[in-house]
């Protein structure tokens, strides 16, 4: 695999080319993640539910990030390396620019945010000083005290019409990704037409640009597996011949299938 750049992920919707995004939070699944050639590989805060034991994403701390970043941008080279940033880190500009800095010296290429049009000036902030950001729409995990659970969002026409509004939002200000978690399908369908950059879904039914799973879920062993996963290892028998599946069938357009997404 060729090493992927912004570019590349740009030109691949434009010529609609889906392409496949994975978590790794250390140096043997990011390097499996190279091997089978996985164009994005994301160091989610997730890390916080699959490898650290909380039962949110929100305790996860930027020392947290900073670890888990360190060790996959040491073993895979051709990827785009994406990392959260946690809870708080991004409540002020000061703070994003920042931590920001610290997750890009890490090995990171590129922040993710969690949240609308509140974030306006911070990513166009970010993106003036040279910092790429990915923006997340829908269920914002580290929200998920507010929200009063992991629910789809998104499902009434008001709140379908925000989400829109803010995916628009943040592309203006300057996202070069988004990703669009556990909307009904039809609007995943909608804001990935709308939108010029390329939109990452997770729950956000088969039309996005590209998909984004957990690797703990394509390999059957959380302990609770969500609606939108899909375990890849049962027919494959080996992690890098799951992760190679994953790739292949999120390309070809066979995952996510109807019973991954929402009405």
């Amino acid at each position: 695999m060729k090493s992927i750049s912004l570019s590349t992920l740009k030109t691949m919707k434009s010529s609609r080319e889906k392409f496949a995004v994975l978590t790794a939070y250390d140096a043997a699944f990011a390097r499996l993640s190279e091997m089978a050639g996985i164009e994005v590989v994301l160091v989610g805060d997730s890390l916080g539910n699959v490898s650290l034991g909380y039962s949110s994403t929100v305790p996860v701390t930027m020392e947290d990030m900073l670890h888990h970043t360190r060790a996959v941008s040491r073993s895979n080279s051709k990827s785009l390396i994406v990392a959260d940033m946690p809870y708080m880190s991004y409540a002020n500009e000061e703070q994003a620019l920042t931590n920001a800095a610290r997750l890009m010296q890490t090995g990171a290429q590129m922040v993710k945010l969690e949240g609308g049009a509140w974030l306006e000036t911070t990513v166009c902030k970010l993106t003036e000083r040279g910092v790429p950001v990915c923006g997340h729409l829908g269920l914002t995990p580290q929200s998920v005290d507010k929200l009063g659970g992991y629910k789809v969002q998104g499902k009434g026409a008001e709140d379908a019409a925000k989400i829109v509004r803010d995916a628009e939002c943040l592309q203006d200000a300057g996202a070069d990704l988004l990703v669009l978690e556990c909307v009904p399908s039809s609007l995943g369908a909608e804001i990935s037409a709308r939108l010029n950059i390329p939109v990452i879904g997770i729950g956000a039914g088969p039309d996005t640009d590209a998909q984004v799973l957990v690797i703990y879920d394509i390999l059957g062993i959380s302990p609770r597996s969500p609606k939108f996963a899909k375990n890849f290892l049962a027919e494959t028998g080996s992690i890098l011949g799951a992760m190679e599946n994953y790739a292949k069938a999120v390309r070809q357009g066979s995952f996510p299938a109807e019973e991954h997404g929402f009405s």
